[in-house]
């Protein structure tokens, strides 16, 4: 809820057939993950008060798109997983397996 995630921006990773980015997700934000969305063009650490956006830091939790973070892991930068917070539809995209295998201890 602090800062406020998901696409519809009610703290949850839901899915709803709007969410073209499918922000499924739970990650707990790193230093490393977030150099890395920058990098790669999605750039989650610059507020943006236009829209309500305040940045974020390590230690922030929030709903990541569930290719993004695919591709993060991949790269060897995924950030850990909250898996009670991620939802069951990013299992088109990732596999449990790799959740489990980041998920936040």
């Amino acid at each position: 809820m602090d800062p406020l995630t998901g696409f519809l921006r009610d703290g949850c990773c839901s899915h709803h057939p709007d969410d073209r980015g499918k922000h499924l997700v739970c990650a707990e934000m790193t230093d490393e993950f977030l150099v890395y969305s920058q990098s790669q063009g999605n750039d989650l650490i610059t507020p943006r008060p236009e829209f309500g956006f305040e940045g974020l830091k390590a230690g922030d939790r929030w709903c990541v798109c569930a290719r993004r973070w695919l591709e993060a892991s991949e790269a060897g930068y995924a950030p850990p997983v909250v898996l009670e917070g991620t939802h069951e539809a990013c299992l088109e995209i990732v596999s449990l397996a790799d959740l489990r295998y980041h998920a936040l201890r």
